[in-house]
């Protein structure tokens, strides 16, 4: 014979949003043996001889179908679809024999066919999953697999839960407040324990591949196809379709070896254009009623934690490194970083200018002390000092601006907006090297942005110092003040003038020390417009 069989008899899992009552198999089973090789030989000889006008047919037809009777079958069955074997007919005949619900019911589907005359199947047949063989279906004769003399303790046990039902578990509310954990389990113990529990439903297709005449031995009974389904739609089917593949070879135990072939097809009915938009728009309709019920629990009144965004900037992926100076009279927590630095961001267009929102929150804890408290004496409050990078895909990366940020002196919710500038070093040779190479003018200090903390003199000139505006960096803070003078309410009206002052809770003095600045004169960084 010239068939090309197909050997991967493993399972395959689908997934389907459908119900599973619609899924339908198609399963034809065609005898290999000389007696079916021969009658098609002759078969296909006396239509050739008919065409001649030889001899007639009669005889030679009625032959070659009797001789093909039972040689070929074929039936589609749908899940959980149950036909009867000629064992099952012979037994649940007599109704002395049936003792369950479901036993009887079996009888009356079968006096009711017999008197139809309208059985569909001969050699093919089910198990659905009501029946009593899925408690043994590990030991059940295969067609892929030879049947195993003994089984072990673990498959008669799996063999019992698998015809379980989720849903048909009582509830077991005596739940052990102790040993929970059994650290030396015994022998007996873990062959109790190890079994698998898995709520699902199962379905076997069967044949009964004795001789034409001796139907319904339960020694010639084999599995054919098992199909298994859960209520998350995973269907798992075994053997898989055959999908324009070859037959599967089929071979019976015993004197009389005997080879099928077994072709399995999905047979269930696609679902139309109009029923699956209407699917669709349910499912749509269903998540966005879900999402709705699930932001109705967690809200959206959000306090949004400190963070930085970036706009304005020539190239793209963006960075901030930033760092807090603390004055004079103010300390922080031991092995606390006073700076950071944000993750690479790329920009998104917003508006007319491309924003890099990097979400980056940070927190610092500092504390102030300071024992004069004369009048003269004003509070100088932490500083925040950052730079702007970027860094493209040949790892190349450019100073895009610096800035910095004086911790405001009020709590509370502040959003504050630095505008940044570079180094600039002019000619055509310095921009070309930024553009190719990368790089640029850097300043040593970060802190020459404002005033250096190392100056001591009156007058800071900056004259000819080359600079280009660039962009701007949103800060979003929030600000918390706390101290033992807010608490005593005698003590707030006697020290207001000097220890709120200087813990920055009076905002006059706060504005004062802004338009002071610390009496010092200096010019601004000439700014370089590029045309």
């Amino acid at each position: 014979m010239g068939d090309v069989w197909c050997t991967d008899t493993g399972e395959a899992v689908y997934r389907s949003r459908d119900a599973v009552k619609n899924f339908k198999i198609r399963v034809r089973i065609q005898r290999v043996t000389s007696t079916a090789a021969l009658s098609h030989h002759l078969q296909q000889q006396v239509l050739s001889q008919q065409e001649r006008g030889i001899i007639e047919l009669d005889t030679f037809v009625s032959q070659t179908r009797s001789s093909a009777t039972g040689d070929e079958e074929e039936l589609v069955v749908g899940w959980q679809e149950k036909f009867f074997s000629q064992y099952e007919v012979d037994l649940y005949q007599t109704e002395s024999l049936c003792q369950t619900p479901l036993e009887k019911q079996y009888h009356a589907e079968i006096v009711a066919m017999e008197k139809s005359r309208k059985r569909k199947n001969q050699r093919i047949f089910s198990y659905t999953d009501f029946d009593r063989f899925t408690n043994w279906e590990e030991q059940a004769q295969s067609l892929m697999i030879p049947a195993q003399n003994s089984t072990t303790f673990l498959a008669d046990r799996m063999a019992n839960v698998r015809h379980r039902r989720q849903e048909r578990r009582p509830i077991d509310t005596n739940i052990p407040k102790t040993r929970l954990i059994v650290w030396e389990p015994s022998t007996e113990f873990m062959k109790n324990s190890h079994i698998v529990n898995t709520s699902m439903q199962t379905m076997h297709i069967m044949a009964d591949l004795g001789p034409a005449g001796k139907l319904g031995l339960k020694e010639n009974e084999y599995v054919l196809c098992t199909i298994r389904a859960d209520s998350n739609g995973v269907i798992t089917v075994k053997p898989d379709f055959n999908n324009n593949r070859g037959p599967y070879r089929l071979e019976t135990e015993g004197e009389k070896r005997e080879v099928w072939r077994l072709y399995l097809e999905n047979a269930s009915a696609p679902i139309h254009s109009e029923e699956k938009q209407r699917e669709q728009r349910m499912y749509r309709d269903l998540y966005s009623r879900h999402k709705d019920y699930l932001n109705s629990l967690v809200g959206q009144d959000f306090e949004m934690v400190g963070r930085i965004s970036a706009q304005g900037y020539e190239y793209d992926n963006l960075y901030v490194n930033f760092f807090l100076e603390l004055p004079n009279s103010w300390s922080s927590v031991p092995f606390q970083s006073l700076s950071g630095v944000t993750q690479t961001c790329r920009t998104r267009t917003l508006g007319k200018d491309n924003v890099a929102f990097f979400s980056y929150p940070f927190s610092f804890e500092s504390f102030f002390r300071k024992e004069d408290e004369s009048e003269d004496s004003l509070p100088k409050w932490p500083v925040l000092y950052f730079k702007v990078l970027s860094l493209d895909f040949w790892q190349r990366y450019r100073t895009e601006g610096y800035g910095y940020l004086v911790v405001p002196s009020s709590p509370g919710y502040h959003r504050v907006t630095c505008h940044t500038w570079r180094p600039l070093q002019t000619g055509t040779v310095a921009e070309l090297r930024r553009f190719f190479i990368g790089g640029a003018p850097e300043l040593e200090d970060i802190s020459d942005v404002r005033i250096p903390g190392t100056f001591k003199g009156d007058h800071l000139s900056r004259f000819g110092f080359h600079t280009q505006t660039t962009g701007s960096v949103t800060f979003n803070l929030n600000c918390i003040q706390h101290a033992r003078a807010f608490v005593d309410a005698n003590t707030l009206k006697k020290k207001r003038q000097t220890v709120l002052d200087q813990l920055g809770g009076h905002s006059q003095q706060g504005s004062v020390y802004n338009v002071l600045g610390k009496k010092l004169h200096f010019i601004l960084p000439r700014e370089v417009v590029k045309y």
